[in-house]
């Protein structure tokens, strides 16, 4: 199952979906999309608005306050919930 929690300036991401086989697990590609999406049109918006640690667990630290940054990660929480509402075996998001 792939775990996502979410703090106030803090998001991390780990573990899979087994939804299917390595290269066709659509829950797994779902959550890559959505999340380095959003990473990537923060950075290119304000490349100091976020840092990120792509490791076992996918970190993202959310160093500014700004709209734009809060509205994008808003709305990356929001589609992973909606993925967790298609797939609740997959992939379950957890707010503190």
């Amino acid at each position: 199952m792939i775990k996502v929690v979410c703090w106030d300036k803090k998001i991390a991401i780990s573990g899979h979906a087994y939804f299917d086989d390595y290269g066709k697990d659509i829950v797994c590609a779902s959550v890559s999309s959505i999340v380095f999406t959003t990473i990537n049109g923060i950075l290119n918006i304000n490349d100091k608005a976020i840092k990120y640690i792509n490791d076992d667990i996918l970190e993202i630290y959310i160093l500014s306050d700004d709209e734009i940054t809060k509205k994008l990660i808003r709305n990356m929480i929001d589609l992973l919930k909606e993925l967790e509402k298609q797939y609740p075996k997959n992939i379950k998001v957890k707010e503190n």
